[in-house]
């Protein structure tokens, strides 16, 4: 893939020197609360970012004046066309409307020069941030998926189940 570009913003595959800026948001517990995984340390990120440098997935999104990864996009092709979209952000950097700008353009793309005929994403519904930017890209929420997965256990090993809501647009409502 080529970099996407924005006003503000260049969308292009991760690089194994991006760990640092990697580093700066997953080991925020705040940024993390949601994600199936648990804060990273140094290592892990370095780890981290050379697996997401040979990914077709990942995304890093970057500031255009200075190229500082301040958060990623993952796209993922599934079966019948359908892509997943998923997010995370250096919580510096939210609220600035840096995440709408990038899953607009990633979402254009892919229904461009990707062949994607629906885009689906999924949320805790607890996560009022996310849903809200993905009803901002105009994705409609499909449902809500009760107790459907854990990515977390209890002092006992037993699973925490949470709640999803499913979001998803197709290609001819995103060209309406």
């Amino acid at each position: 893939m080529k970099s996407i570009v924005t006003d503000r913003l260049i969308i292009r595959k991760f690089e194994q020197n991006d760990w640092q800026d990697l580093y700066e948001y997953l080991s925020d517990k705040e940024v993390v609360k949601f994600e199936p995984y648990d804060i990273y340390s140094e290592e892990q990120a370095k780890e981290e970012a050379i697996e997401r440098s040979k990914s077709e997935s990942f995304y890093a999104v970057c500031l255009k004046e200075n190229e500082k990864v301040i958060g990623n996009l993952y796209l993922d092709k599934g079966d019948f066309d359908t892509w997943e979209l998923g997010f995370v952000f250096n919580r510096k950097y939210q609220g600035q409307g840096y995440a709408t700008e990038s899953a607009k353009a990633l979402l254009d793309y892919a229904f461009t020069h990707l062949g994607a005929r629906r885009i689906a994403a999924m949320c805790n519904p607890k996560n009022s941030p996310s849903w809200k930017l993905l009803e901002r890209v105009h994705m409609r929420r499909e449902g809500l998926l009760l107790q459907n997965i854990y990515f977390k256990t209890n002092s006992n090993g037993e699973p925490i189940w949470v709640d999803t809501y499913e979001y998803a647009i197709l290609k001819e409502e995103w060209y309406k």
